[in-house]
């Protein structure tokens, strides 16, 4: 079939959550993706941060493949060695002690901030359990966490929302230390906004917010979703700042493409969550589980953390070339593989051309270009990417 022909069928039956560009993807192999129709495109959105090995990684298929053929699924009320094998190697990656398995961040997310509250309603009360994010926030589309998120367009129309959340300028530490009041029980940040306009913490920020809760006897809740898992060129984006949460949130690039969430905490913490506080069905499933232990593997086995550093700095100083030609672009900012281009013009149309051009990126917070290649991208593949955006600027 051919792509008008596909969009065709889907415009009568697919939800229309999402406003789609006219490409109809068929196949992917590392950093391209092929439409029904046979063109090829450079994708530089990786399925929003997911496909960090690119598309098809040989050692994610490989593992689906052997998986698949063993065993799908299975109840989390069976013990899984997959999933405890991805716990350990999580647990010895980072600050945390054990981990929740889930489907996706927003999940993720929602066992975090259930897990902050049981935490603080145990230690100090039931009063205890609002938290505080920041302006330019996304933190998930459920309920639960589009009142944590910290963005009204996100929220039209769904009000009552869940109550309990305040939200600061992300950067200010001390307009942190004045919201808090008797009934906050955590702070819940992304150490790099990425829906918010690909905003870095500014330098000392986040050891400060930690400074805050310690002093506060507050949880930190690190949102490590679209971030995390070797984007910023370290396994965990907070490893940066060498400041560590008490809760993080992991999904999108842990498999490599297969849907999985995690949320990884401290004992303290984690203890908190006994048989029945909550629950997942599908979470850490022996397929899912399987895929992620060999992306992870791949992440700090084969080099990919170095290619990102690398190539972070060479993407990124092809943008600043393109910045100091073209007035309209106002900054570059980011780290390792997940950058952004700000305008002084909305930049809608700009992505719109460069698919036409054959390369995929997209725009956030209107007027922000983000550019999140896979972390396996080489120089030639940036060059090719960034001839196609400079001759769209051309004709701006």
């Amino acid at each position: 079939m051919t792509t008008q022909e596909w969009i065709t069928r889907g415009a009568a039956h697919v939800a229309k959550t999402y406003g789609r560009y006219p490409l109809v993807v068929e196949r992917g192999e590392g950093c391209r993706l092929w439409d029904v129709d046979g063109k090829s495109y450079l994708d530089f959105l990786a399925g929003v941060a997911v496909n960090n090995l690119g598309h098809c990684h040989p050692k994610v298929v490989a593992a689906l493949q052997q998986q698949a053929a063993q065993l799908i699924h299975c109840s989390n009320f069976f013990h899984i060695p997959a999933q405890i094998e991805l716990a350990e190697l999580l647990c010895e990656r980072s600050f945390g002690d054990r981990v929740f398995f889930c489907n996706s961040g927003a999940e993720a997310n929602e066992a975090a901030m259930k897990l902050v509250r049981k935490y603080s309603a145990e230690k100090f009360g039931t009063d205890r359990f609002e938290v505080i994010t920041a302006l330019a926030s996304f933190h998930g589309r459920t309920i639960g966490t589009i009142s944590a998120t910290g963005q009204d367009k996100v929220k039209a129309g769904f009000n009552p929302l869940l109550p309990g959340f305040h939200y600061v300028p992300f950067g200010d530490a001390e307009a942190l230390r004045q919201a808090i009041t008797p009934r906050i029980c955590a702070v819940m940040l992304e150490p790099v906004q990425g829906e918010g306009g690909v905003r870095v913490a500014p330098p000392g920020y986040l050891a400060e917010v930690r400074r805050i809760c310690d002093e506060n006897d507050l949880l930190l809740i690190f949102d490590e979703v679209q971030v995390g898992c070797g984007r910023t060129g370290t396994l965990f984006a907070y490893e940066q700042d060498g400041v560590a949460p008490d809760v993080m949130t992991l999904a999108k690039a842990l498999a490599g493409g297969p849907p999985i969430g995690a949320m990884v905490a401290t004992e303290k913490v984690a203890e908190c969550f006994g048989p029945g506080s909550h629950g997942s069905t599908f979470g850490g499933n022996p397929l899912m589980a399987t895929a992620a232990l060999a992306a992870m593997r791949t992440l700090v086995e084969d080099g990919v953390l170095d290619n990102c550093v690398a190539m972070g700095n060479y993407l990124r100083r092809r943008l600043d070339e393109l910045k100091n030609r073209y007035p309209f672009i106002k900054e570059v900012r980011g780290r390792g593989l997940i950058l952004g281009m700000e305008l002084s013009i909305p930049g809608a149309d700009i992505v719109k051309q460069a698919l036409e051009q054959g390369l995929l990126i997209n725009c956030t917070a209107n007027t922000v270009l983000r550019f999140l290649p896979p972390l396996i991208v080489t120089p030639e593949e940036i060059d090719q990417a960034l001839a196609i955006l400079d001759g769209v600027l051309q004709n701006i």
